[in-house]
């Protein structure tokens, strides 16, 4: 490609062949074919703002590789639907923006000084030097870039600021009506804030003019930012400024090939030579004058403003659904991220209560203290040989001799009870926690919710579990008291005879068979607890002795599930928290179709069109 010495234009100078899109009339929706299609009615924008609300409201709280991605991709959309599709969809008739960027020194601040013949925006050496965006309009354009609803977040003002999130608006009457310019801050400048910024006003763009120099045209950043305008099907004109007069052939030659390699080989591309500023600031009027009556042609053809604005706006329309997709599958992994979370916590859980459940069927809790407390509690194994000998007749002696049983001996078995199966629930639960405090920890959302004290069991689970053995206690003695088969027993004899009763129920629910000895029970005293067997089947009778320990051993596992489970929840109410809503990805996709659905009933381009058209 040739390119002269002074400013060049790679198109034919038709501000229309810009798009390349049909000239469209603004309001009326006909093409040139004469196909009536409808225009940007409302349901457009109703399908835009309810995708608006499904974007505010999608959550990605845990850490995840897609989170941070979902994050900016979700910041950038709700931007750019609030910036500019919403408020454009509304005024399609509104002066076209042309948003100016470009990378540090590249001149964009001289360049829009000299389109519109006034040094309206800070040029210099020292960088940044466009620290908020400056606005520059015909007056008669001003109400419509006053009113905010282009840009809503950026603040109005009428004076320069050094606030990234103002808006500085300038009027210029040598600038042709119908055409504005947005000074935007550097693309790759050192302040995060400029940045950010600089590419949330380039997606408010109906046109982006592309600034860059022969130094520097090669640089990652702008490329990158050229490629997403491209994906979202903006309309782009290219400035290489400062080029030497020997090298311009060459280096235009080289940028025209790399825009032709990523597929924007039709945007307009302008080349500006190195030159000198006059006393205002400005480029000389003979190196500008091509760009400025280019964008003079533009700024007077309503038709060719039109389909700039609508090529973009299909562009950005069609961009949407893989940009919602992909937030739709980030919300899918956080769904599912927080329940393999909980799985792992209810897993270690479920552990602990198929512990303490084993534990009351293999005899463990018969051992050491409860089993020396229960022998002397019961007497020798041979009084109980003796009496199980005699025990249809001596049964009235039985509960007699219950009843003068010394206190101590039932204390001291009680006690021992208790705190077996406060060791035990404690053992489990320490367990437990360990167990899910390692499995979210490798897993990298679980990771970040952890806290030190995960590692271990609450610090009141002791006092907790003491307070359910004990509830558990008294329930036992209820129950003997209320569903014992003989009620009479109960009423012949005093407290005693019922704690009595009570305890060796207690020591029924630490077997598996309800006195019938297996395994380890066996070896934890069964002889003992055959004779108590026999105790207790002389008062209630063979069923009832099970029926009693049944019951008990039910009523202690299900206060058990209880304290497992509000441990549980220490870990359970941070993913509940952290957790965003089940139906979030569901909102995301259903508000994309409506958009599409809308988009195409409107009539704006397809994506392959609109690729075409750049």
């Amino acid at each position: 490609m040739s390119v002269g010495h002074a400013l060049a234009v790679t198109t034919n100078g038709d501000p229309a062949s810009l798009s390349g899109a049909p000239a469209v009339a603004a309001r009326t929706g006909r093409t040139d074919a004469g196909e009536d299609r409808p225009d940007a009615d409302d349901r457009l924008p109703d399908a835009l703002s309810g995708l608006r609300a499904a974007i505010g409201a999608a959550r990605f709280p845990l850490v995840l590789p897609s989170a941070e991605p979902a994050e900016r991709i979700g910041a950038a959309l709700a931007d750019q639907l609030d910036d500019y599709l919403l408020p454009r969809l509304t005024r399609l008739d509104a002066p076209l923006l042309v948003v100016v960027g470009g990378s540090t020194g590249a001149g964009k601040s001289t360049l829009v000084n000299s389109l519109v013949q006034a040094r309206v925006s800070a040029a210099g050496v020292l960088r940044p030097t466009t620290r908020s965006p400056v606005l520059v309009c015909n007056p008669a354009d001003s109400s419509w870039f006053r009113r905010g609803e282009l840009l809503p977040g950026l603040t109005r003002t009428n004076q320069p600021s050094d606030d990234p999130r103002t808006l500085h608006l300038v009027t210029a009457p040598a600038l042709a009506p119908g055409l504005a310019f947005l000074d935007a801050p550097d693309i790759d400048s050192v302040v995060d804030a400029n940045r950010a910024l600089a590419g949330q006003l380039l997606a408010a763009a109906d046109l982006w003019l592309f600034v860059t120099t022969a130094a520097r045209y090669a640089d990652a950043v702008p490329w990158e930012l050229l490629r997403g305008a491209r994906a979202r099907g903006a309309v782009i004109a290219m400035v290489l400024d400062r080029v030497p007069a020997e090298a311009t052939d060459e280096v235009a030659g080289h940028l025209a090939e790399m825009l032709a390699e990523q597929d924007l080989g039709s945007a307009p591309l302008f080349v500006l030579p190195e030159t000198w500023v006059d006393g205002q600031g400005l480029l000389p009027a003979r190196v500008t004058a091509p760009l400025a009556d280019w964008f003079a042609r533009l700024a007077a053809d309503a038709d060719a403003r039109s389909a700039v604005v609508r090529q973009t706006l299909g562009g950005a329309l069609v961009a949407l659904q893989p940009a919602v997709e992909s937030l739709a599958a980030a919300a899918d992994e956080q769904v599912a991220a927080a329940d393999a979370l909980d799985d792992r916590v209810r897993a270690a859980y479920r552990a602990a209560n198929r512990t303490v459940e084993q534990g009351l069927r293999d005899g463990r809790l018969l051992r050491g203290e409860v089993l020396a407390r229960w022998q002397e509690f019961v007497g020798t194994s041979d009084f109980f040989r003796t009496l199980e000998a005699r025990i249809g007749r001596l049964r009235d002696r039985l509960v007699a001799a219950f009843s003068r049983r010394p206190a101590a001996p039932a204390t001291e078995l009680r006690e021992a009870i208790e705190s077996q199966l406060v060791t035990l629930l404690r053992a489990v639960a320490a367990e437990a926690a360990e167990q899910a405090y390692t499995g979210w920890k490798a897993h990298p959302a679980g990771a970040a919710l952890l806290v030190p004290d995960l590692a271990h069991h609450g610090d009141d689970l002791p006092e907790r579990a003491e307070r359910l053995v004990r509830d558990w206690q008294r329930g036992v003695l209820e129950l003997v008291r209320t569903e014992g088969g003989d009620r009479r027993f109960v009423a012949r004899t005093a407290a005693y005879a019922v704690n009595a009763t009570g305890l060796v129920v207690m020591i029924a629910v630490f077997t598996s068979t309800a006195f019938i000895p297996t395994g380890l029970e066996v070896a934890t005293g069964a002889g003992t607890t055959l004779a108590g067997q026999a105790v207790l089947q002389a008062i209630f009778g063979d069923q009832a002795v099970r029926t009693l320990a049944d019951k008990a051993r039910a009523d202690l596992l299900e206060r058990v599930r209880v304290l497992l489970d509000a441990e549980a929840a220490r870990f359970l109410t941070r993913t509940e928290q952290a957790r965003p809503a089940d139906q979030a990805a569901t909102a995301l996709r259903q508000a994309a179709e409506r958009v599409e659905a809308a988009r195409l009933a409107s009539g704006f381009a397809d994506a392959t069109s609109a690729r075409e058209r750049l």
